[in-house]
């Protein structure tokens, strides 16, 4: 009888690959995990049960086929895990690296709940991509066959990628117009290199560039081009902006210099350290945390970075303010964890009240309380009079989230309607907009989410894409 080669969550253990030591990994924006050696994925992938209702792969936006692969990678089938993972994702390499697996599929793998401690999947995906560049497993996704229709794309995030990446390999001809000089939106200038290096990232946009996709860059919509001209180029426009609008914060001196938007000391920081670019703000210490004392306001995923960059950048001491508790903030538990080892100090259930200086040198802050839950069912935060305090600040970086811009005005196109929140009015899952002919996936419908999100509706609405040009084309025909 042949060996059986998976349910071995009893007798294996889950192990993450290595990570390196903080005291070196705080130093440089490298990656912090090794990859998993071959006979470590095989056996890591071999503790899933295969059980009959896969809750992780439920719980995937894209719908992965966790399972199967996973046990294509225990078996040494890797090519074809492969195959199986890229199937439903655009992007494995990049989802295992950035994906909140905690909250997603391995937060609801079966074993998890049993006590085993779960399948580590973000790992082990990253491992079958990886080896598959290596391997030359990835080709471009050049079509059979050429189609005449056109579909512009505005923005080069990775929804507008992976509707780019789909309607490609369909035969349609694809242009991507973004307002940056490299494409990949947040995956280039918002998530630091040491969650995502950017070579991983600039590795894919060269493979579109090879199916031929043509990308626009340095083109800001409603500037340097208007919609309209786009809208009259193509059969089609998908709109994947994203959300760049920083939710601001009000108070005593919130103006005062010093005090600095995330995006802003991100992209600034991705610029310097991955690309070698030289950013003035940069180079005069505006966006440049060394030698300073650094308050981060906010505790979601973009916080988590912005700590982690200012550690790594050489600053004196950094400090997170939020205002909830650590179990209701809404950032990866394993970021945290990262930022604590790495010298990251959390001020839990506090919030800023006010600034001093010009520039500033302190945020006035009040200490908090979990009161009722709100609509959500979170604990809502309640202020606790008279403990406010100064704490000490030269940076202080304000990471509260995105709000997406006012592109009908931007654009001049009131026809394009909008929702109460400000995002795109479109249809769920095929992305269509009352404008016809006009798309819209990612964060600009859905508001600031998640990576895999976007990736999830640039495939659904590529398929909308498709299906309504060959409608037309076949009453054309008629």
């Amino acid at each position: 009888m042949a060996k059986q080669p998976m349910l071995k969550f009893v007798d294996v253990s889950r192990k993450m690959p290595e990570k390196r030591e903080a005291d070196e990994r705080n130093k440089d924006f490298d990656e912090i995990y090794a990859e998993f050696a071959a006979v470590k994925a095989e056996e890591q992938a071999s503790r899933c049960s295969q059980c009959g209702v896969p809750y992780c792969q439920s719980h995937c936006p894209l719908h992965n086929n966790i399972p199967d692969w996973l046990r294509l990678t225990a078996t040494g089938r890797l090519e074809e895990a492969y195959q199986v993972s890229q199937a439903t994702n655009t992007f494995p390499e990049i989802c295992g690296r950035i994906c909140p697996q905690d909250r997603l599929c391995e937060g609801n793998c079966v074993i998890e709940q049993s006590g085993h401690g779960t399948v580590t999947i973000g790992t082990v995906e990253k491992y079958i991509t990886d080896t598959a560049w290596e391997k030359g497993w990835v080709l471009p996704g050049t079509p059979a066959q050429e189609r005449t229709e056109s579909v512009g794309i505005i923005g080069a995030g990775p929804g507008g990628l992976a509707a780019a990446d789909m309607l490609r390999r369909a035969g349609l001809q694809v242009t991507v117009y973004d307002r940056y000089d490299r494409a990949g939106g947040l995956l280039t200038y918002g998530i630091p290199g040491f969650k995502l290096e950017k070579d991983v990232v600039m590795r894919r946009i060269e493979q579109l560039e090879k199916a031929g996709v043509h990308f626009v860059q340095n083109c800001d919509v409603g500037v340097t081009m208007a919609f309209e001209e786009i809208h009259a180029q193509h059969d089609a426009v998908i709109i994947a902006t994203g959300v760049y609008k920083s939710r601001d914060l009000g108070g005593v001196g919130s103006d005062a210099k010093g005090i600095v938007k995330a995006i802003d000391y991100l992209t600034a920081s991705n610029r310097a350290a991955n690309f070698g670019d030289t950013v003035a703000e940069f180079e005069s210490g505006e966006l440049n945390a060394a030698g300073k004392k650094v308050v981060v306001i906010g505790g979601g995923d973009t916080a988590m970075d912005c700590v982690r960059t200012a550690i790594r950048q050489g600053a004196e001491s950094v400090k997170c303010l939020y205002r909830r508790d650590r179990a209701n903030m809404p950032g990866s538990q394993r970021e945290v964890q990262n930022a604590e080892e790495e010298g990251v100090v959390f001020e839990w259930l506090t919030a800023p009240k006010g600034f001093k200086g010009e520039p500033v040198s302190a945020v006035v802050v009040e200490k908090m309380r979990l009161g009722l839950p709100d609509a959500t069912g979170r604990q809502s935060p309640e202020l606790i009079e008279g403990s406010a305090y100064d704490e000490p600040a030269d940076l202080v970086v304000k990471a509260l989230g995105f709000s997406p811009e006012d592109l009908p005005t931007l654009w001049g196109q009131p026809e394009l309607e909008v929702t109460r929140w400000g995002t795109i009015k479109a249809e769920f899952t095929t992305g269509r907009t009352a404008m016809d002919g006009v798309y819209a996936v990612g964060d600009i419908v859905r508001g600031a989410s998640l990576v895999v999100w976007a990736i999830r509706d640039g495939r659904d609405c590529a398929e909308a894409v498709l299906a309504d040009l060959t409608a037309k084309a076949a009453v054309a025909a008629e």
